[in-house]
């Protein structure tokens, strides 16, 4: 797809859920450097600066909505955090979810070889069309698109096993706060031996925390460790 006019980018703004006042700073952030270096006027800007600002962009988004979020977690959790929000397959799978490579301004030889699928290409436009939000709308309008865009995988950041032990995080929180270790204590069990399903509690002092199931004891303490900690940051 080759972009033309500002009209043509009508439905990458209804994708994007924000419409610019000046179409000329999305259609740069669209705009590879391969298709500026075949463009007959040498004036033809592309995506790369506005990648550098995107990037900053998107750090302090991230940044500040995982300090905010997750008061409870050190400097080292919130840096995994982010990392995995930021990396490029976060960003390339964002861009995929936007059909953003449909719109992608690329050279012949991008085009030839698949360019609208690579994972740079698109990790790239995405922080890009960010950076372009953000000159068009400010801060709150790039904030809004960010996390938009991001929640659902911000989320996994914070449910997902891959980055935390929940456990570990609950008894570290318990021990900075309140001077104790949890308490887990197995609630039920049910089902056949070969089909047991597990569920744990478990209490800070005698305080109840939340519950969690599983197939495994260690898999529902997980569970009411992660269900702790959410109490916990709500408080």
């Amino acid at each position: 797809m080759r972009v033309s006019s500002s009209e043509d980018l009508t439905g990458l703004e209804d994708s994007l859920g924000y419409t610019f006042k000046k179409k000329s700073r999305l259609k740069e952030a669209i705009t590879h450097k391969s298709y500026a270096h075949e463009a007959s006027n040498d004036r033809t800007s592309y995506n790369e600066r506005m990648e550098f600002l995107g990037d900053a962009v998107l750090e302090l988004v991230i940044s500040e909505h995982l300090f905010i979020t997750y008061p409870e977690y050190t400097e080292a959790d919130l840096s995994r955090m982010k990392s995995y929000v930021v990396q490029e397959s976060t960003l390339a799978q964002a861009a995929k979810d936007l059909d953003l490579g449909a719109y992608l301004l690329l050279g012949r030889g991008e085009e030839m070889t698949g360019g609208r699928k690579k994972s740079s290409l698109l990790a790239d436009a995405f922080e890009a069309v960010l950076a372009a939000v953000y000159l068009d709308g400010g801060y709150r309008n790039a904030k809004e698109f960010t996390l938009r865009h991001l929640t659902e995988r911000l989320s996994r950041t914070s449910a997902g096993n891959f980055i935390f032990d929940f456990k570990t995080k609950l008894q570290e929180v318990s021990q900075a706060r309140y001077g104790v270790l949890p308490r887990y204590v197995i609630h039920k069990e049910e089902g056949p031996e070969h089909r047991k399903t597990f569920e744990v509690k478990v209490f800070i002092n005698d305080t109840f925390l939340g519950s969690g199931k599983g197939t495994t004891k260690k898999a529902a303490a997980q569970k009411a460790a992660e269900k702790g900690l959410t109490k916990i940051r709500e408080k």
